[in-house]
């Protein structure tokens, strides 16, 4: 009987990532799909709003690690100067608005994304079922089109093995161009994250955020592999959107990336998954979304 339970447990986490329940329950289960005429339209808000989000959240997250990044700082003099003037700005704030004068106060990753956008995310029981571990807004208050989450983990392209790798895992994200997203935070998914991440670290500089697989998060927003699919009594509050870094995103910042490459001797931009918010959500809401985006 126990056994029976975890196979019907195990069933209602992965079925929506199962190809032919997809296609025999298309029609009855519309609700947990998003239809997308065209691959270019699947943008909830502009990549330059989820560009500066990013850019804002990680800047945040930097400077509050200020004193941990002095081997990062001596190599880029001009950054250097740039988050130093950043940091006495938040200073004087900090110091007008608590009379602190003991110095740069440190805060929690939490704590930094919520004086920085104004909620928190983090990982707790859900409120469906047998689903397991869910993300909840913990703190504040998130508006409408908000990058509120990111799906973390190893990206593949097409042809790239993955087989092993996604036995029984069902954090494996499939985007729209067929490249592959593994968010498993355990096992050899696990395991391969960390190879590549620091098969790709320069010196001093991280291109990638390996604390998600911990939990103890770095970037707090590393949460989106956690998110359950949606169903009737609960709509999606947010959806997937697919993000391709640029080239000019600031090297110091790529420690908070949560996503790394599978093979490194092909150029092309990183591959980010975001989670945008659909409507407001308030605090000690759960966040649900569609898993499938189907192009028409």
């Amino acid at each position: 009987a126990a056994m029976l339970r975890e196979l019907r447990r195990r069933w209602r986490s992965y079925k929506y990532r199962f190809v032919p329940w997809l296609a025999l329950n298309l029609r009855r289960q519309r609700r947990t799909l998003r239809y997308v005429p065209e691959s270019s339209q699947d943008k909830i808000i502009a990549d330059e709003d989820v560009f500066e989000m990013l850019l804002k959240t990680f800047k945040a997250l930097f400077i509050n690690d200020l004193s941990r990044q002095a081997d990062i700082l001596a190599l880029l003099p001009e950054v250097k100067c740039q988050y130093l003037e950043l940091l006495s700005v938040e200073q004087k704030q900090s110091e007008v608005e608590s009379c602190n004068h003991q110095g740069q106060q440190v805060f929690s990753p939490e704590d930094v994304l919520f004086n920085t956008l104004g909620f928190t995310v983090s990982r707790d029981r859900s409120s469906l079922v047998s689903a397991g571990t869910g993300v909840f807004v913990t703190r504040g208050f998130v508006p409408r089109g908000t990058v509120v989450s990111m799906y973390p983990g190893t990206v593949y392209r097409k042809h790239e093995p993955i087989f092993f790798q996604s036995l029984g895992n069902p954090f494996i994200f499939r985007c729209i161009d067929g490249v592959l997203i593994d968010g498993n935070d355990k096992g050899l998914s696990r395991s391969v994250y960390r190879s590549c991440s620091r098969r790709d670290q320069l010196g001093p500089f991280q291109m990638s955020d390996e604390s998600w697989l911990t939990a103890t998060l770095q970037n707090p927003l590393a949460v989106g592999q956690y998110v359950n699919n949606c169903s009737r009594e609960k709509a999606a509050n947010v959806c997937y959107q697919e993000f391709d870094v640029p080239g000019h995103f600031p090297v110091e910042l790529k420690q908070y990336l949560p996503n790394i490459v599978y093979s490194h001797d092909i150029e092309s931009h990183l591959r980010c998954v975001v989670l945008v918010t659909l409507r407001d959500i308030k605090q000690g809401e759960e966040l649900f979304s569609n898993y499938y985006t189907v192009v028409s």
